[in-house]
């Protein structure tokens, strides 16, 4: 089996902003959770202080404004193209999504695209809180492996080094830079 992260990677940005940002325009309300939603941005980002889970539980907090349903069929929409060109043309089924974004976001474009295998973040759909980890760094190897036991990685791809745990896995690992696919170094 393959293994990807998503966003950067297979997306071409990443979701959950794009989700964020797309809900905020749509639902005017939710721009009264801006200034909590920059206040942990920059106490996470800039004080470098609390965790990320705090940060994301802010953001996402805008759900409370949302019809989540009818806002995540839409935004994949409109936003489905932004899928990777090098990833459609190589999709597998066994392939594996492992992903910090919300399973409540990634389950709908997984399924139209034949992805069975979904590993991410479990957000409370009614109030963006976490009911899991953050899907992210070692977490995914962790989490992984609860899903899959000893199952092998044959090839890992993703934008960031944050997920060389799950390279290290992997038979062989790539990180992605736009369409190009590059040898992951020094792992």
């Amino acid at each position: 089996m393959n293994a990807y992260d998503f966003d950067k990677t297979i997306y071409k940005n990443d979701s959950s902003t794009d989700f964020l940002i797309f809900c905020i325009f749509r639902h005017p309300k939710a721009l009264g959770r801006l200034p909590s939603i920059i206040a942990g941005y920059v106490k996470y980002f800039i004080l470098k202080r609390g965790r990320k889970e705090d940060f994301k539980e802010k953001a996402f907090s805008i759900v409370k404004f949302c019809d989540l349903d009818k806002d995540v069929s839409d935004f994949w929409q409109k936003n489905k193209k932004k899928i990777k060109s090098f990833y459609l043309n190589q999709k597998r089924d066994d392939d594996v999504i492992i992903s910090a974004s919300p399973r409540f976001l990634l389950e709908p474009i997984c399924k139209e695209l034949n992805i069975s295998h979904l590993i991410c973040t479990e957000v409370r759909e009614t109030d963006g809180k976490f009911l899991s980890l953050n899907c992210w760094g070692q977490e995914k190897v962790t989490r992984f492996q609860k899903e899959f036991n000893k199952a092998c990685v044959e090839k890992f791809y993703s934008d960031s080094l944050s997920d060389t745990p799950m390279a290290k896995l992997a038979k062989e690992a790539f990180l992605v830079k736009g369409e190009k696919l590059l040898p992951w170094k020094n792992i």
